[in-house]
Parts: C-alpha cells; structure tokens; sequence
C-alpha cells in the first residue's frame, strides 16, 4: 500500500515532535470529534420517533442501527485507501461533505414518510462519518509521542461524547416533543387529517438535520482553508524488521485482529444500550418513564462516557491502557448484570452508570490495536473502522431476543461484549512478533 503523503514525522522523540507543538490542531480536530458524536447520538432519539410513527417491533426499528452501522463495514476499507491518496485533510473534508449530503436526505424521507429512504439517509450519512473517522482517529494518534497515543485520543474522544452527552437533550426538546399517535389512531383519522400529521411530523425531523447539513457543509469549508500538519507514524525497531520479514498487510498483526473483534463488541455493546434505552426506562419495572422524560436520562448515559474519557486521558499518563481497560470492562460487565437483575431506580442507575465504564473503552482499543503498524496504519485504521458494524449487528441481535424474552433479559448480549473486551485488556492487546 502507498504511503500516506507526509513533510513530517511523529518520531516519538520529545524533543522532534510534542503535543504542544501539534496543540492547535488537536484543539481544531476536536470539533470533528464532537459533530460525529452529536449525529450517532441523535440515533437513539429518532429510534422511538420512527419506531412509533411506522408502527415498528423492536427489530424493524434496529434497521436504523444497523444501516448506519454497516456503512462502517462497507466504506471503512476504500476509506483507508483513499486518505492515502489524499492525505488526512483530504479525507476530513470529503467525510464532512458526504455527510452534509446525508442529512439533506433526511428532508425528502420526512416528506415522502418514507422509512427506506430514512435507511438510505442513515446510510449516508455515515458514510460520510465513516470518512471522517479514518482520517481523524490515527491523525490524532499519531500526532505527538507514541506512548501517549492512548491518551490524546482519548481526551479528544471526550469531546466526542459532549456531543452525545447534548444530542439527547437536543433530541427531546425538537424531535420527541411533539405526540406521536399510535396505529389505531392513525386508521380513525380522516385524509385531511392523517396529511396534516404527517406533514407535522416530518417538519419535526426536517429542522433539525437541515441544520446539521448547514454546519457540516461549514466545517468542510473551515477545513478547507485552514493547513494542517502532515505527518506519518514513527517505526520501531520491531516495525522494522517485521516490515522485512512477513507483515506485509495490516491483516498480519495479531493484536490488531483481536483489536478489531474488540471494537466490534465495544460499539455493538454501547449501541445496543443506547439504543434500547428509552423504551428501557419507559418499561414499568424499571423507571416507567414517558419517552420525552426517558430521552433526557440518555443524555446521563453519554455524558457519563464524557466524564470518564476526561479522567481516563489523565488516569492514562501514568497506568498502561490495557490495564485500564480491562477494569472498565469487568465493571460495566457486573453494572448490565445488577440492572438486569434488579428493577426500580436499581436497575435505571445501574444501566445507565455503564456509560462512565464506556468511556475510555473506544479510544484505548483504538490506540492499542493501531500501535506499531508504521506503513500499514492507514489499512489498520479501516480495518478498525470497519469492525465498527458491530453497530449494525449486536443491536439486531438483542432485538430479536428483546422481541422474544422482553427488553431486560435481552441485555445478556452486552455482558458478553464487555467480557471479551476485558480479555483484551488483559492479554489480547500484546504485540507479537
């Protein structure tokens, strides 16, 4: 594979390259961070909005999830691919206006009451995120001293998760506000009546994502404009002379396999309990929430991430990443366990506190999977990208179990997730040669 354009190296060497050399970037790059982190989010609150305007069961209403997951698995690799043609910004702006397009679409979908064409639009716009990733996540890694990769890419995925922590909030006050009449009351209404509520309610989901089209399409430009360092990720000696024996391919690196398996579960895991949120806490054993009141509690679920991706980046400096990720597994593993177990506020906090353990859970196995691929990194990170479909399959699955033994059970399938990721941690993560 071609190298990726480059004037400059993150030689890992303090003295060549720090992150207060690269700080304006990082604090510029965040805003990518944050954009992405507000629209997946925005998933869960458009997930009982069409769940109920279609008439949808639980699986049918995954589809979402799983059109925009997949995008993850069907555009990551070309992704790789093409930022080695043209370089991190390159692909930061061609993401952005990819995934401008996408949110137009939502505008047409809304007007037509068209669920395919909602799919299509979902699949769209992360497409376009899905650019974006591939570009900006190993840009960030690499952006300073590898030992500290960890670290910055954790802190800038907090920003992340301020945009998911907002989203919801955002998602309750526009979208979720206005009533959404069951089946039977859609059958009684006249013509007339049944145009005019469907007018409101794709006017209820046009809004918000015309704007979101307008800020993305604005960040390209910024983007666009502004000069950005180009730089290629520093060889080790162990890179070296895998390089001249036989990793010639992404694919040969075994952590970075057992790194994509993990990123798979990880984001199949946090999907999957975003998503089934809100009608989770609406469950009368749990909280018996309505769903308007239920959405803003999702808003504790991201912010919890945000919380513990801000410590994590610290916590990091000084205990190794596979350390820390393991414990966080273990604990969100035991906190799914007590909800299920448990009802009332028992089962909503515990629920709910999972996503503090999530939050430094994507950055680590992003970090630790990508570290010493050197030429490679840009296959690497589409590869991990990819494995973010684990968005698009795990949520189905506990779907289908959440149609067939009810929504609590069905979190036995997270549990897994977090106990694999725990493994990783601990040992899956180590570099063999």
């Amino acid at each position: 594979m071609a190298d990726i354009p480059s004037t400059a190296t993150a030689s890992g060497n303090p003295a060549d390259n720090t992150e207060n050399s690269y700080s304006g970037t990082l604090a510029i790059l965040t805003s990518l961070f944050f954009i992405w982190g507000f629209i997946t989010s925005l998933n869960d609150i458009l997930i009982p909005h069409l769940k109920a305007v279609f008439t949808l069961n639980y699986s049918q209403a995954m589809l979402i999830q799983f059109c925009f997951f997949t995008a993850y698995f069907v555009v990551s690799v070309p992704s790789g691919h093409l930022v080695e043609r043209i370089g991190f910004k390159g692909g930061i702006i061609t993401g952005l206006a990819i995934a401008g397009l996408g949110c137009l679409l939502f505008y047409p979908a809304a007007g037509r009451h068209s669920y395919p064409l909602f799919l299509t639009a979902f699949f769209v716009l992360a497409s376009g995120i899905t650019l974006l990733q591939v570009a900006a996540n190993p840009y960030v890694a690499i952006l300073g001293r590898p030992e500290t990769a960890s670290s910055r890419l954790t802190m800038t995925q907090a920003f992340n998760s301020l945009g998911t922590t907002i989203a919801p909030y955002f998602g309750a006050l526009f979208i979720l506000s206005a009533a959404v009449k069951t089946a039977d009351e859609i059958r009684l209404l006249s013509a007339g009546d049944l145009s005019a509520y469907q007018a409101a309610q794709a006017a209820v989901v046009q809004q918000p994502y015309l704007l979101l089209a307008g800020v993305l399409f604005l960040i390209a430009g910024c983007f666009a404009m502004i000069r950005l360092p180009k730089v290629t990720p520093a060889e080790s000696p162990v890179q070296q002379a895998a390089d001249e024996t036989v990793y010639q391919s992404a694919w040969d690196y075994r952590h970075l396999v057992l790194g994509a398996i993990g990123i798979f579960v990880y984001v199949g895991a946090e999907v999957s309990i975003g998503s089934f949120l809100v009608n989770y806490l609406a469950e009368p054993a749990v909280s018996g929430l309505a769903e308007r009141e239920a959405a803003k509690y999702v808003s504790l679920y991201w912010g919890g991430a945000m919380v513990g991706r801000f410590a994590g980046a610290l916590v990091m400096r000084n205990i190794h990443g596979g350390k820390v990720l393991t414990f966080n597994a273990l604990a969100a593993a035991v906190l799914v366990l007590a909800s299920m177990a448990g009802s009332g506020p028992v089962a909503m906090w515990a629920i709910l506190a999972v996503g503090l353990c999530n939050s430094i859970m994507f950055p680590t196995l992003f970090s630790l999977a990508i570290s010493g691929l050197a030429k490679q990194t840009g296959q690497g990170s589409g590869i991990l990208c990819a494995a973010i479909v684990g968005g698009a399959i795990i949520p189905v699955v506990q779907g289908l179990f959440a149609d067939r033994i009810g929504i609590q059970p069905a979190f036995f399938i997270p549990v897994l997730c977090y106990l694999y990721i725990a493994y990783y941690g601990w040992q899956g993560h180590r570099f063999l040669t």
